[in-house]
């Protein structure tokens, strides 16, 4: 039986007893197995028959031994599910702390070794041949992989379980390989320059991803999934651009860790309408789409460089609103705008889910209060450095302004709005 984990041997005797120049922490391979009669080894106890534990490092391949029946004064599991534990062995007097394994194998593993102190049958153990590890099983475990051709892609092979960065571009894919969404420590997956059209939602379970690169693909949308996963938690940094998208749903406001966001050379024709709710964004580009305004909830945003150059952005006319009112509110409208200026809470439980989805997406009037489908909506000017410290420039002419929407839930809203703008404008 083998175990991969990093090793710790501490010495309960000596500061280096035992320990014969290991380094700490060292990626190891440990093996459970029989020992034949041999002359008395270094760093292990005399020859005799018996169950051993040999440990292998990159420093020490040939490995020590360790006997294992009546020898182990103690086990320590408090943290075997997070992939540690110690066995104290009797002679020589050491700890040997182990780190890092796969949950379940260490628990299997370690019950094997329970078994060997108590002197089972050998035959009922699952025991391996002690024989030096292979420089492969002991090296460090590798954690970056970069491929750049299509020639160079592993098709037979699995990718290392241990891979923080994975960059696969210029590979052709026309789709996410499901082998990388096995990689749960992977914390920055580079696709670009591929075909993906689509991507899976199983992304999503890819618990510590930070940086997800898709520049230069096929893609035309970005799912609701990925916008409910624990990708909500973790992804800082996404690069959307160059591909096919026209839209982004509301809930990609819920990728409320963004810092940096490129959607470039799309076919947007509008941002997400909660933009606002991305409190860490600080980097957003998404120059060269079909944007004819901004959010009004954009205003909500504090960038440090914010990039929109080459979006047809219409001019805006505060005196042609598009008005949608009706007179007297229906009576989903007024409780809708209840449930949100009150705060009530609802939930799929407690109301149809079309509502619930109405709901989220309310627009709030200049004066506080929310609408839903009864409002007047117009478009005014902003300075984009109100939002941002750097502006690129928006458009040939020089300018670092751009029409942003407005709602009002109200003619009185508007009319109070309207005398404002007259006014400022004489």
């Amino acid at each position: 039986m083998r175990l991969q984990c990093e090793v710790e041997v501490r010495s309960r005797l000596l500061p280096t007893c035992g320990l014969r120049g290991r380094a700490k922490g060292a990626h190891a391979l440990l093996s459970l197995g029989r020992q034949p009669d041999r002359p008395p080894g270094r760093g292990g106890p005399s020859a005799g028959h018996g169950v051993y534990l040999m440990v292998c490092t990159a420093r020490d391949r040939a490995g020590a031994r360790y006997k294992l029946k009546e020898n182990i004064e103690q086990f320590f599991t408090k943290f075997v599910e997070e992939g540690k534990a110690t066995v104290r062995l009797k002679e020589p007097a050491v700890d040997v702390c182990l780190s890092k394994a796969n949950a379940s194998n260490l628990k299997s593993f370690l019950a094997a070794v329970r078994l060997a102190h108590r002197g089972t049958d050998v035959e009922a153990l699952p025991l391996s041949v002690l024989v030096p590890a292979k420089t492969s099983e002991v090296e460090k475990p590798k954690t970056k992989m970069i491929i750049t051709s299509r020639r160079d892609y592993p098709l037979t092979k699995n990718f290392p379980y241990s891979l923080e960065q994975l960059q696969a571009s210029y590979c052709k894919l026309a789709r996410v390989d499901m082998r990388m969404l096995c990689l749960k420590k992977l914390r920055k997956l580079d696709l670009s320059h591929n075909h993906i059209k689509k991507l899976p939602e199983t992304i999503g379970d890819l618990v510590s991803l930070q940086e997800l690169n898709l520049h230069n693909n096929h893609l035309e949308s970005f799912c609701v999934a990925l916008c409910n996963s624990t990708l909500q938690k973790s992804l800082q940094f996404l690069d959307l651009s160059q591909n096919k998208i026209k839209a982004l749903p509301v809930q990609f406001c819920q990728l409320q860790e963004l810092i940096h966001l490129k959607l470039d050379d799309n076919e947007l024709i509008r941002l997400p309408f909660k933009m606002g709710q991305l409190s860490q964004l600080r980097f957003l580009s998404a120059a060269r789409n079909k944007l004819p305004f901004l959010p009004s909830d954009f205003r909500n945003l504090s960038l440090e460089k914010l990039d929109l150059f080459g979006n047809p952005f219409e001019q805006p006319n505060p005196l042609v609103p598009s008005i949608q009112l009706k007179i007297p509110l229906t009576l989903l409208e007024s409780a809708a705008r209840a449930t949100v200026n009150y705060r009530i809470p609802y939930g799929h439980h407690l109301l149809p889910s079309h509502l619930c989805e109405d709901l989220e997406v309310a627009k709030t009037c200049q004066c506080g209060s929310a609408c839903l489908s009864c409002f007047i909506q117009t478009t005014v000017t902003m300075n984009l450095h109100h939002v941002a410290h750097t502006v690129v420039l928006v458009d040939n002419m020089g300018g670092t302004e751009a029409p942003i929407v407005c709602y009002f839930c109200s003619l009185t809203c508007y009319s109070q709005f309207l005398d404002r703008y007259l006014q400022s404008n004489r």
